[in-house]
């Protein structure tokens, strides 16, 4: 079975669930001469309301003339087909390879009539094998796309991050729907365009294809499938000249939620980063498809692994479209909204805002490539479990010859507790978080700055050691290395044990407990019991809120 096989109760109800909550990710793009340090940077939120974290493995191997490889639907577990495989595959480990390859998605979906029913190749499955067999991102350009032309193309529209250690790229691809001739599919494959990002800037997308106009004779920089235009017009989707065509608006052609629910978060990324993004936000807001954004954009400074992850955290915050402050925040600021996506009062469709950060995280990661170490060094990925916003990402390089165990494929599941993984002990300090976000959300943020910050300031260290080990022993340098990323990982599973029964003691039935430089405030008659808590209550929104519903019943009279 393929790597991160989720369960099969998970499994069926992913096929149950509409698209739209299956497919929400987000990817953000960072050139070497974007980022601080002359890396290639790639984040990824694998956001699913049936997707459990954990972090895959697959060593390198040598196969047999003739071997098949046996294709399972990543996002169902449903058997696709078979493939040829290579004679020999490079080690992964999440979305990294060991030539400091990355590649994640975001599923745009585009138009249905596209999907190839019996297409063997789903966009999980690509993303996994091309790992195995490309060293570069050009080289996996070329591996997806002959992949979906031999074998067909299974699942909807899917835009592709492809990062190596020198040049970044978005490969946007869709099928080409099924029409059967003699019993075979003459449309087999897929239609596609990718895209590199110029050296210096930085790219986003979010479940809605950004590839718009792009050139027909610059191979350095746009490669594309021959038929992706002709084959539009064949399907009378496009009929204008070829130098105006568009892929994004032709094969997804954008809507409210694909601006609101989708290039919103583009925009955030954009508009934390980068000089003038105000003139898009009615863009963003879903009010105005006039003024679309760029692919890219150049920052107005370079952006380091922190600043990075910590947009990964965002919640819109300091912009319209912040949840924190309209009643839907509660009593305590929470800048989260549960699904589903829209809801109705009285005829009227509102929307429920979807950000960055999101409840629905399996798992998500920052992938970097650094091209001035040797490949086993160099690749580090930065991965987390659940919510981005209250969970930490620990560093695990690219050459590692295990997991650690706190991250283990199988170590539980979505529907099987188990108290040695990190994606529970995450879900368990997040959803606390949940119930009183402003107060609770502090302590957490403190420890993830100050495990990130750590381990940041350590890696030159490591790499030093590493390197130097390396001219000495290969092995003995990935043994270094995979037992650093283990200790770290496991350390940080400890730390948050700890600091789910510190947030329990401390914010236990509504108090707040009193603390001094060394813990909990004790009443001075006797030590094991705390001083009198703190009891902030509720912010002013809800207070006006239920005084307004519910004033004559709740208040205060005068004793007559």
């Amino acid at each position: 079975m393929r790597k991160g096989l989720i369960s099969l109760a998970a499994a069926i109800t992913a096929m149950l669930l509409p698209a739209s909550f299956a497919d929400a990710c987000t990817n953000i793009i960072v050139t070497k001469g974007a980022s601080k340090d002359g890396s290639v940077m790639v984040t990824y939120s694998a956001d699913s309301h049936v997707l459990y974290g954990e972090l895959y493995r697959t060593p390198a191997a040598n196969h047999a003339p003739g071997t098949m490889l046996k294709i399972y639907e990543w996002d169902t577990g449903r058997y696709m087909g078979q493939i040829a495989q290579v004679p020999h595959t490079y080690s992964t480990i999440g979305n990294m390879n060991e030539h400091q390859l990355i590649i994640t998605e975001t599923t745009f979906g585009g138009l249905p009539q596209l999907r190839d029913k019996d297409g063997i190749m789903d966009y999980g499955s690509l993303i996994y094998i091309t790992l195995q067999r490309a060293k570069t991102a050009r080289e996996a350009i070329k591996v997806m796309t002959d992949l979906v032309a031999e074998y067909g193309y299974g699942s909807s529209g899917e835009s592709f991050s492809i990062a190596d250690k020198n040049e970044a790229w978005i490969l946007e691809l869709i099928g080409k729907g099924s029409k059967v001739v003699d019993g075979v599919n003459v449309n087999k494959g897929a239609v596609w365009v990718a895209i590199r990002i110029p050296d210096g800037y930085i790219s986003s997308h979010a479940n809605q294809a950004r590839i718009r106009q792009f050139p027909l004779n610059d191979p350095e920089n746009c490669i594309y499938s021959p038929d992706v235009i002709s084959f539009a017009k064949s399907q009378k989707l496009y009929k204008g000249k070829d130098e105006n065509f568009s892929f994004a608006d032709t094969y997804n052609p954008l809507d409210f939620s694909g601006m609101r629910g989708c290039e919103a978060r583009v925009w955030s990324a954009f508009n934390r980063f980068a000089d003038g993004m105000d003139q898009y936000i009615e863009y963003a807001m879903g009010h105005n498809t006039e003024k679309r954004m760029p692919l890219y954009v150049k920052p107005k400074e370079k952006v380091s692994v922190k600043e990075l992850a910590d947009m990964m955290r965002d919640h819109y915050e300091d912009t319209p479209m912040d949840m924190r402050y309209d009643i839907g925040a509660g009593g305590h600021h929470l800048p989260y909204r549960w699904r589903p996506m829209t809801f109705k009062h009285e005829g009227v469709e509102y929307v429920n805002e979807r950000a960055i950060a999101t409840q629905q995280t399996g798992f998500w990661l920052l992938g970097q490539a650094r091209s001035w170490l040797p490949d086993e060094v160099g690749g580090i990925l930065w991965f987390g479990v659940d919510d981005a916003a209250t969970s930490c990402l620990t560093p695990i390089y690219t050459s590692s010859l295990d997991v650690p165990e706190c991250l283990r494929e199988g170590n539980g599941n979505l529907i099987t507790y188990s108290p040695t993984a990190a994606f529970w002990i995450f879900s368990r300090v997040a959803n606390a978080a949940y119930l009183r976000y402003d107060l609770i959300s502090k302590d957490i943020q403190k420890v993830i700055d100050r495990r990130e910050n750590q381990a940041i300031a350590e890696i030159p260290a490591i790499d030093k050691a590493a390197v130097e080990l390396m001219s000495v022993s290969p092995e003995a340098a990935r043994r270094f290395l995979t037992d650093y990323s283990i200790n770290k990982a496991q350390s940080m599973f400890n730390e948050w044990v700890e600091l789910d029964n510190y947030l329990l003691v401390k914010y236990i039935d509504g108090n707040v407990k009193k603390e001094g430089p060394d813990g909990f405030l004790s009443n001075k008659y006797n030590p094991t019991r705390a001083a009198n808590p703190d009891q902030p209550g509720y912010n002013e929104k809800w207070k006006k809120a239920v005084a307004e519903d519910a004033g004559e019943t709740l208040k205060v009279h005068p004793v007559k």
